[in-house]
């Protein structure tokens, strides 16, 4: 109902049903591994991040619709693993606005025409995070190279969380630059980042030297209820540009 306005997401997976019923099987029963997160999770992935399924990978251009991928990307072999449930691809600046710098609208891409929520959408993640602006998924995938997660996310009032360079694997996932692409998250980042992070030999140069620093246990353990207590806060009333 609301994708014909908003234009964030570019196609849904005809798996996704199945695999939905799979989780809700394996929770009735109790035989699967222990319960992540994600299990049974619906969640978008950029439409950069390669899924070996009915879906496209394209990067929001049709010069790559049709197009085979050899298998699914670093990040989705994990989420797979803990039962998450792919629900399509979000939409983007096509090429991440590299296919004439500055010169294509942010959230524009030929696939999906123009995605908009009220305002520029900014940087290339724009269909991860309008989707989550507008409760059409609960939790997204996005990538960055100098700002594309940080800036739609900003623009659009969602939490995000941009990992270290290495932290996430960048395998299967269309590529900028080798020393600044990463895979990061647009809602729930803790409980997903721990789903996605670590070595993947795909990406091994990058992942093998961030995986050192995961800590025993994951992220969630850092995580505080009452850490916002006696904390002051601020308001920004202007935006600024964060790489």
């Amino acid at each position: 109902n609301l994708n014909p306005v908003l234009r964030s997401v570019l196609e849904i997976n005809p798996h996704a049903r199945v695999q939905a019923e799979e989780a809700d099987r394996q929770r009735r029963s109790n035989s699967h591994h222990p319960r992540s997160f994600s299990h049974g999770v619906p969640m978008l992935l950029k439409d950069t991040i390669a899924t070996d399924d009915k879906m496209n990978t394209t990067a929001g251009s049709y010069a790559l619709l049709g197009s085979v991928v050899g298998q699914d990307a670093g990040v989705v072999e994990k989420l797979m693993n803990v039962g998450a449930v792919i629900l399509g691809k979000a939409s983007l600046t096509e090429w991440y606005s590299f296919r004439a710098l500055a010169k294509i609208p942010n959230g524009w891409c030929a696939r999906g025409g123009q995605a908009q929520l009220l305002q520029d959408p900014c940087g290339s993640s724009s269909g991860s995070a309008i989707s989550m602006a507008a409760n059409m998924v609960t939790v997204s995938l996005g990538s960055e190279t100098h700002g594309s997660i940080l800036c739609p996310a900003d623009y659009n009032s969602v939490v995000r969380l941009k990992p270290t360079v290495g932290l996430t694997s960048r395998a299967g996932v269309v590529p900028i630059s080798s020393r600044q692409d990463t895979i990061g998250t647009v809602a729930d980042a803790v409980n997903l980042l721990d789903a996605i992070v670590g070595f993947d030999p795909g990406d091994s140069e990058a992942t093998s030297e961030a995986a050192q620093f995961i800590p025993d246990g994951g992220y969630k353990q850092f995580l505080n209820e009452d850490g916002i207590i006696g904390k002051d806060w601020g308001l920004l009333d202007i935006h600024f540009w964060t790489p």
